[in-house]
């Protein structure tokens, strides 16, 4: 790097080192998210949100995405870690955020994905979407065709960055639901919990956005975004006794609010909140009658039941309802609907699960009428 840009590391660092609680006017500038949601990361449920599905420029935050992409590569073996990345000169002349790569430069894919969670940089994260997918536009397919199979229809990319542009948004849930994804990659958890660390044999300082890293208890990892169009977002995780928590703010006023704004979701999730796995009550679930089957009688069974999560020390107040259809007519399918089975508290769902055939009950035709009709006269 040229001395210059040496310079420039060092007062960007510095800036970043500032305490936590310095607040520029007292935070006379902050005003409330103008988009927020707390989910539950493995059940997907929303314990609270403003404006969740509103669509929204979402800055840095867009690389949740491209590291998921990014993922893909890997998953499949078409990108290993020991890969050797050349940048491009496109690569080389992104703003903002960047590791001032020179043209020509080559690293690591490891080292290159380590500055873009770490230190959110746009010419590593160009670098690497080239690398994986040939361009910069065909990475972007990638990342539209990955929100579509993940039914995120509140979201759509023009870039791998973030940097605002038309037909470049994102909602609160969407993000969430991409974040949950992104912190079951293992290989990405120690990037996301690096604080500072060094490029370049210690030429070049990485720190990290995420200032909840060193601050915040249970903390996974999360992903900042800073534009004009977008304002201050964060998109953080953190787990606590067995239940993960994703907190989303978009569009706050200033820099600390959305740190401040992010941890109060998760301490309002985690002191509030408990996973909880719902009972059924095998009595209840009588056998439905089949008309013109082998059999005059099919087994219900509830299809699945799994953890959900209720308002802490109220697992005594939850509702339990089975509804059934009148009756069946053969052939009856094994997993044909039955019914349904749902769990409330104070009269809103938090699990539902559909009650479904335990066996296959064929339809009577003449000869197995003959057979039943043989089988009960020799019987008698």
């Amino acid at each position: 790097m040229t001395i210059i840009k040496r310079i420039i590391s060092v007062i960007c660092t510095a800036a970043l080192l500032l305490p936590i609680n310095v607040r520029a006017e007292d935070n006379a500038q902050s005003s409330a998210p103008r988009a927020a949601v707390l989910m539950e990361a493995d059940t997907g449920q929303i314990l609270y949100s403003v404006n969740p599905g509103e669509k929204l420029p979402i800055a840095s935050i867009t690389k949740v995405m491209s590291l998921l992409v990014l993922a893909d590569f890997i998953d499949e073996g078409t990108l290993k870690l020991d890969d050797r990345v050349k940048a491009s000169a496109y690569a080389s002349s992104a703003e903002g955020s960047v590791i001032w790569l020179e043209p020509g430069e080559e690293m690591s894919a490891a080292e290159l994905l380590e500055a873009v969670i770490v230190s959110s940089a746009n010419d590593a994260c160009i670098a690497l979407a080239e690398h994986a997918a040939g361009s910069e536009a065909q990475f972007v397919k990638l990342m539209n065709k990955r929100a579509k199979s993940m039914g995120l229809k509140g979201t759509k990319f023009a870039g791998c960055v973030g940097f605002d542009a038309e037909g470049h948004y994102s909602t609160a849930q969407d993000i969430a639901v991409m974040t949950a994804e992104l912190m079951e990659k293992e290989y990405y958890r120690g990037w996301l919990l690096t604080w500072l660390d060094y490029l370049r044999g210690g030429e070049t300082q990485l720190l990290n956005t995420n200032k909840l890293v060193r601050t915040y208890d249970g903390i996974l990892g999360g992903k900042t975004g800073t534009t004009d169009g977008a304002g201050c977002c964060l998109t953080a995780c953190a787990e606590r006794g067995g239940m993960r928590l994703v907190a989303v703010v978009l569009g706050c006023g200033d820099d600390p609010e959305r740190f401040d704004r992010a941890e109060e979701l998760l301490d309002y999730g985690f002191s509030g909140f408990e996973k909880f796995t719902p009972q059924v009550d095998s009595r209840e679930l009588v056998p439905i009658m089949v008309d013109r089957g082998e059999y005059p009688e099919v087994r219900p069974v509830v299809e699945s039941v799994s953890e959900c999560v209720i308002k802490k020390g109220r697992s005594a107040d939850v509702k339990y309802s089975y509804t059934f259809v009148e009756g069946a007519e053969a052939p009856v399918e094994k997993g044909q609907f039955l019914g349904e089975y749902l769990v409330t508290l104070d009269g809103t769902e938090v699990f539902r699960s559909e009650i479904v055939a335990a066996e296959e009950v064929r339809r009577m035709n003449f000869g197995r009428y003959l057979l039943a009709i043989l089988g009960e006269l020799v019987s008698f």
